[in-house]
């Protein structure tokens, strides 16, 4: 962590001093208490990160700082700073609150429902004021205001908006501008290094192009980060992107042993499935990595005091409303691998994205997804008195290891079957 943190910060939640964590999509600082609530909430509502005890991405850092520095959270506060309105009179959390109910119910209200974010008039058409949103991002992005397109993006402008007229996306305006802050808050809210745009260029040809170096690796790693999460998450390496290396493929201790024939049957499904099915199968397993490695963080961190507790235990990955419940049960699943088992599923996913982007494509079926996960999950009790055989039911990762960077889902569904070169 840099020198950055100083006294005067406080938790954009409820003020206490010392925030030790992020959210990074919201662009502020949070305490220990008010983390454990965003915690819960799931990445898709905030995507938390430890200030000193996580390693990140210097430019991610530098941008989440920016945020908080120029005032990030009165976006998420708008209403209850407005005297003219009528949340004015809500009071906010304060250091002395209970973190239930009283903390997290107005952390709910302000992140979940976004109860205090200005509200724009309503029009009968909701997609033209997204279009039109979209574009002032587009436009936007060309600067250096990231707390313009962070208000932007809260009231439902799209990172990944293909401008009609432009041709491009915004990513690719930030590109050609060197603009790497803005392109980390972007990429954070979904935006694709690898969309081409009307001449088949993508945002790294752009940055690459114009002397931008720093940036143009940083959207290589950005592309790659699913599996390079995964990879370092096993076996604490990543990839070396710049000599044109882009996946790591762990290896088990017991390799050489036969695998069983669920194990196999197992593989064979995960083979099966379309690659968009296959994109939110290595998703989910990408956010039961950060939960696992984010709750290792946070036991390491706390001093065992009254905020280790069940109220402050996230058990399984939150539930997603914009999932089907058969997807969020699969990913709740993903909960109760331990050891051999996880790691072993990891493995088979880096595997199978690596053949993926050299364009071996299969189909498959959406019911593929949760047969993969009863599958495995079946294996452990079928095989659990035959040690000689690897199962999925064991972890073999270290999860005090150290941590990678992380970002949102949507960022992540280009990662898989695209090379950035």
């Amino acid at each position: 962590m840099s020198k950055r943190l100083r006294s005067s910060e406080v938790c954009a939640d409820c003020s206490g001093p010392d925030p030790s964590w992020a959210s990074v999509n919201r662009g502020t600082f949070i305490c220990d208490e008010c983390c454990s609530v965003h915690r819960s909430l799931g990445r898709h509502i905030s995507q938390v990160r430890h200030l000193k005890h996580t390693p990140w991405p210097p430019t991610l850092l530098q941008m989440v700082e920016t945020l908080y520095n120029n005032g990030a959270n009165s976006i998420w506060e708008h209403s209850l700073l407005d005297p003219a309105s009528i949340m004015s009179g809500r009071r906010k959390a304060n250091p002395q609150d209970k973190v239930h109910p009283n903390k997290a119910e107005f952390i709910r209200a302000k992140y979940q429902m976004l109860a205090f974010v200005h509200r724009l008039p309503c029009r009968d058409d909701d997609s033209v004021t997204a279009k039109d949103l979209s574009k002032q991002l587009h436009s936007s992005v060309r600067t250096g205001n990231l707390e313009t397109c962070l208000r932007l993006l809260s009231l439902g402008a799209q990172a990944n908006f293909f401008h009609p007229e432009k041709g491009n996306t915004p990513l690719h305006v930030a590109s050609k501008a060197g603009q790497i802050l803005q392109a980390e808050l972007l990429a954070v809210y979904g935006a694709d290094p690898g969309t081409q745009d009307s001449s088949g260029k993508t945002p790294v040809d752009y940055a690459r192009q114009g002397g931008h170096h720093e940036l143009a690796e940083r959207l290589v790693e950005i592309q790659y980060e699913l599996t390079d999460r995964l990879a370092f998450y096993l076996c604490g390496r990543k990839p070396d992107h710049k000599n044109g290396q882009h996946f790591i493929i762990p290896q088990m201790a017991d390799s050489s042993l036969d695998l069983s024939e669920l194990a196999k049957a197992a593989k064979k499904k995960l083979q099966s499935l379309s690659n968009h099915l296959f994109e939110e199968l290595a998703m989910d397993v990408y956010d039961e990595v950060d939960r696992r490695e984010t709750d290792a963080v946070w036991l390491a961190t706390q001093n065992h005091s009254a905020l280790v507790t069940e109220t402050t235990v996230v058990p399984f990955l939150p539930v997603n409303p914009e999932y089907s419940s058969t997807r969020n049960q699969g990913r709740q699943k993903l909960a109760r691998f331990n050891a051999h088992e996880f790691a072993t599923l990891v493995i088979d996913i880096l595997s199978d994205a690596k053949r993926r982007q050299q364009g071996s494509f299969l189909s498959g079926s959406k019911e593929n997804v949760e047969l993969i996960l009863k599958t495995i999950n079946n294996q452990h009790s079928v095989e659990s008195q035959d040690n000689d055989q690897p199962d999925y039911d064991s972890v073999a990762s270290d999860e005090d290891t150290d941590l990678e960077t992380t970002a949102s889902k949507a960022n992540r569904q280009k990662l898989l079957g695209k090379d950035a070169n």
